[in-house]
């Protein structure tokens, strides 16, 4: 091959080397720039998710907030209301206790006797007619049903047996108007 040839075929491959490495490094730029403005848009986008995502969890952290504060103003009413009761169920408790102790001391005293309604029937003769009294005599004017008075120890009992009652019922109609309180 003469040396012209050999010269040519060189220019030609130095020609589509020089052309592939110019073309290689052109589209390389443009794919670079490419991709610079894709990531670009990518971090964007990224950058806008997280401000929506932060702006979600500000909103959500607020709502907890709120939502906090709603049941921390709703417990407290809840115990104040319960420490209402309380004071009225100590102030039943405490009145119910001085009446007994009044009526106690009445009884010790005598200043009042219990008595209770007999069954005229029961104290009747065979052949009787029952239930109808005698007319009263000059001695006193009672009319009605027939009372017998209690011993004094026996009243004592009776008074001590309603105070205990009387401690329960107020007791129950407390423990109920706490549940319906806690239960609202």
């Amino acid at each position: 091959m003469p040396l012209n040839w050999r010269i040519a075929l060189l220019a030609v491959a130095l020609g589509l080397y020089a052309g592939g490495r110019g073309a290689w490094l052109w589209q390389a730029s443009d794919y670079g720039k490419q991709l610079a403005e894709q990531a670009a848009g990518y971090v964007q986008q990224l950058a806008a998710k997280d401000r929506a995502h932060g702006r979600e969890r500000e909103e959500a952290a607020a709502a907890a907030l709120k939502q906090l504060a709603e049941q921390k103003s709703q417990r407290k009413d809840l115990e104040d209301r319960l420490q209402e009761q309380g004071k009225t169920h100590w102030k039943e408790m405490n009145d119910a206790q001085q009446i007994q102790a009044r009526l106690r001391d009445k009884l010790a005293t005598a200043d009042l006797r219990l008595s209770v309604l007999v069954d005229a029937g029961a104290f009747a003769a065979p052949g009787c007619d029952s239930g109808v009294r005698e007319a009263a005599g000059t001695g006193g004017m009672v009319h009605g049903p027939i009372r017998a008075q209690l011993d004094p120890a026996h009243a004592q009992r009776i008074i001590g047996i309603t105070d205990d009652g009387d401690r329960g019922l107020i007791a129950l109609k407390a423990c109920q108007a706490y549940v319906r309180e806690v239960t609202k």
